[in-house]
């Protein structure tokens, strides 16, 4: 690895937030990370499922990071155990700067090149045009159909050729995602691999804290889940973890991307892509 860092400066907060083990005012790191019983054999469970994603799909096998901490957390694995497995992410063109600034931090760290895969231009101009710059707050169906031109299509090419894809899913973080195992079939004839998928809050920020691993300073403003800038907030005392996406709905919290763990009813991420016009009204592309 190059490029060492040698210590993260936040700001301090003035509450405390809702996740488990927020004690203290301060940095994520100081509000989350501690060590718990198991801890070290969790994260050599992790580091055998990414040496046997590397093993089994060899180039097929890609890091699909959100550049939240989690991903960022199996960024460091797979950067630290020298493993040739490849990263991308998608910029859907209403990402914090924050968020964005992890990209050229990664290669500054790491030495690695974090492949960026954008929504196309023509589509995002037609369906704003049609619907306004953000829709979303109108309807869950435009919400959605903004997923899909923003996420879904790129995605789709991030993934086109590719046998594997591994993300930063666990457990805990939401009840739609409590069965999420390590490895699972995405439905599109992938293999989607989940290697923190036992992993703790706690334990993710105690990995951090342990390894200096770069992170969005928007988890200091109690983000836990950070996506778009005008779908995400931060969470209030007694919040569930991803009650800052798109907190106005009544929703699964999900926009499609991991479609298995949608709720039941859910479109698949087959129904969910969108054509090549993207759609103009409330009856477009599901997430």
């Amino acid at each position: 690895m190059s490029g060492e860092v040698s210590s993260l400066d936040f700001a301090p907060l003035s509450e405390v937030s809702a996740l488990p083990g927020a004690t203290n005012v301060g940095s994520a790191i100081g509000l989350y990370a501690r060590q718990t019983a198991g801890f070290d054999e969790r994260v050599a469970r992790t580091v055998e499922v990414l040496k046997q994603a590397a093993a089994d799909f060899g180039p097929g096998a890609l890091q699909s990071t959100s550049l939240g901490v989690e991903d960022m957390v199996i960024t460091d694995l797979i950067a630290r155990h020298g493993l040739p497995i490849a990263l991308a992410t998608l910029d859907t063109g209403k990402l914090h700067a924050e968020t964005l600034a992890l990209i050229p931090r990664i290669h500054d760290r790491y030495g690695i090149e974090v492949e960026v895969f954008a929504p196309v231009r023509e589509q995002v101009v037609h369906f704003v045009r049609a619907n306004g710059e953000e829709p979303m707050y109108r309807s869950v169906e435009l919400r959605k159909a903004c997923c899909g031109v923003r996420k879904l299509e790129p995605l789709s090419r991030m993934l086109a050729g590719r046998t594997a894809w591994i993300t930063g899913l666990r457990r805990e973080q939401s009840a739609n995602r409590a069965e999420v195992p390590f490895r699972e079939d995405d439905g599109h004839g992938r293999t989607k691999i989940n290697p923190l998928a036992e992993w703790s809050w706690a334990d993710v920020w105690h990995y951090v804290q342990q390894h200096v691993v770069p992170y969005n300073p928007l988890h200091d403003e109690f983000m836990p889940s950070i996506g778009c800038a005008p779908c995400t907030r931060a969470i209030a005392v007694g919040e569930d973890f991803r009650a800052g996406r798109w907190w106005w709905e009544d929703s699964s919290k999900e926009c499609g991307l991991h479609a298995t763990h949608a709720e039941p009813d859910s479109p698949s991420a087959t129904e969910s892509e969108p054509e090549a016009s993207p759609p103009t009204s409330t009856s477009g592309a599901q997430a």
